[in-house]
């Protein structure tokens, strides 16, 4: 019984955390647009003007668009939100066959169509990293997925947890919500996070602080004393859309 109600305790926390950064969902889906050849404004004018709507008419959750800062006129990453995994099919289905997108889609594809790849990447939230504050606006993104050695996702989470963040903010970096991918074939997770500044300069100035503070030179070593916690890090910079609700 006290177990239970501990559990019930946490989950509520938690609940409320996520709500205090706004977003609702449990479940999520990042979808990487490559555009089709000089498509990219008709695309941001179809998210704009349409597709966030029709999302949200189809009870999912719009949680942040971004375009590339190294190629904008190329790639167009968005992250929408489902109450849970079940529940994904089902409203994506309800949103791509209702008749108020198929006739938007067939309208905005008369000269031809606008994406030509669709990148898929399921995640829910990471374990007891989100109970930081929703952010002031930044001017730039870096998403980060880090690829770790097997057995270690859980190191990396706590790490994050214990040290990571903390350092982070300590030199003017934005925590933005921190997820572990659902890998289809059922292999080990990846952790994916957004952090924010102001500019890229000023971003890459505070990273530089960081990657050389003591106190995370310490926490690093400290924790990689059994072995290397992460194989690999990919990072891209992106610019949030005006219509972004994550900016």
């Amino acid at each position: 019984m006290k177990n239970l109600l501990t559990f019930l305790v946490a989950m509520l926390i938690s609940a409320g955390l996520f709500a205090q950064q706004g977003i609702k969902s449990k479940y999520f889906e990042m979808r990487i647009y490559t555009a089709s050849e000089g498509k990219m404004p008709d695309l941001i004018a179809r998210f704009q003007n349409h597709t966030l709507k029709i999302l949200k008419k189809n009870g999912i959750e719009n949680v942040a668009y971004f375009i590339s800062e190294e190629n904008p006129d190329k790639t167009l990453t968005f992250i929408i939100g489902y109450p849970d995994a079940a529940s994904r099919d089902v409203l994506w289905n309800k949103f791509a066959n209702s008749a108020e997108w198929q006739t938007v889609f067939k309208a905005s594809e008369a000269n031809g169509p606008l994406v030509q790849k669709v990148d898929q990447v399921f995640m829910v939230w990471a374990n007891n990293l989100n109970d930081h504050k929703k952010p002031k606006k930044s001017g730039i993104f870096q998403l980060r997925t880090y690829h770790c050695f097997p057995g270690k996702i859980e190191n990396i989470q706590t790490r994050f947890r214990d040290h990571t963040r903390d350092l982070f903010e300590k030199q003017g970096l934005k925590n933005y919500p921190y997820w572990i991918t659902v890998e289809k074939d059922g292999g080990q997770p990846k952790l994916v996070y957004l952090l924010g500044h102001d500019s890229k300069e000023a971003f890459n100035a505070a990273f530089d602080r960081f990657r050389l503070d003591p106190e995370w030179v310490k926490a690093r070593d400290a924790s990689e004393a059994p072995g290397k916690i992460v194989e690999k890090v990919d990072a891209v910079f992106y610019k949030a859309l005006p219509f972004s609700p994550m900016k």
